[in-house]
């Protein structure tokens, strides 16, 4: 009997489920329809460390708010605004940088200074020239083989240039008629 009513539960619910998604025409989409959630929850029972609210006008404007208590212990709240144009967060706490980001941020703002100088003077500075890249002994040696392997094609093409172009000035001075001129052969 037990297994019976199981049964005849799991048939009910296979029969109510929504089985829209598998249809092959596509249904024109209902305007969205205004909802309003919020949750609350926390690691230990009785204690809210996180919240979420948000709520729909129905237009597609999505407005909400979510807070969270970070390690330090400070609730951090963002509230935002999501609609055709994006998703628009409003912090209420401003963030800190950590000494390490300071410290690179302040790297940065030198190095970008110098470098700046450095273009608007037209003239690379000192640590810009020992910076270039240098060839390793491989890199000098593939390098030198590549040109004279470069050499090697290009005289090599320059004499076939000049052994075609003899044999076409043998050839046009050969000819009785004169038919053959600049290459070309004209009846």
């Amino acid at each position: 009997m037990k297994q019976f009513i199981i049964l005849v539960v799991c048939a009910l619910g296979v029969s109510q489920a929504d089985v829209s998604h598998l249809s092959s025409t596509p249904e024109p989409h209902a305007p969205a329809s205004p909802y309003v959630f919020s949750y609350q929850a926390g690691r230990t029972p009785g204690h809210v460390d996180r919240q979420h609210t948000e709520v729909s006008d129905g237009s597609g404007v999505i407005r909400g708010a979510f807070s969270y208590v970070d390690p330090r212990n400070e609730v951090r709240t963002v509230q935002y605004v999501a609609d055709e144009h994006g998703f628009h967060p409003q912090l209420s706490h401003q963030l800190e940088d950590s000494a390490a980001v300071k410290a690179a941020k302040q790297r940065h703002l030198a190095a970008y200074n110098r470098i700046a100088q450095e273009h608007a003077n037209h003239t690379p500075g000192q640590a810009a020239l020992s910076a270039a890249p240098r060839g390793s002994a491989a890199v000098i040696h593939a390098t030198q083989k590549h040109l004279n392997a470069f050499d090697r094609i290009a005289a090599e093409h320059a004499a076939i240039g000049a052994q075609q172009e003899a044999q076409r000035l043998a050839l046009a001075a050969q000819s009785e008629h004169s038919d053959i001129d600049n290459g070309q052969y004209h009846p």
